[in-house]
């Protein structure tokens, strides 16, 4: 297992939360999520190394800007 983390810039309520948990759900390999609109911090956990477009993707789809930290 493998967790990778990122800092998410326009978060602000548990609705930014679970719209983002959603987006990046539907990734495949995708293990665990945590998100937290207070540190505007993401953490992935994926079964093999995750795909960072993947990820940068679903958070653009869900509204937000990640970059990986």
């Amino acid at each position: 297992m493998s967790t990778t983390e990122y800092q998410v810039t326009g978060m602000s309520c548990g609705h930014c939360e679970t719209a983002i948990r959603a987006e990046v759900s539907e990734i495949p390999g995708v293990t665990g999520i945590e998100v937290s609109a207070t540190t505007g911090r993401l953490a992935v956990t994926t079964d093999n190394p995750v795909d960072d477009a993947a990820v940068l993707a679903a958070v653009d789809e869900a509204g937000y800007t990640a970059v990986r930290s």
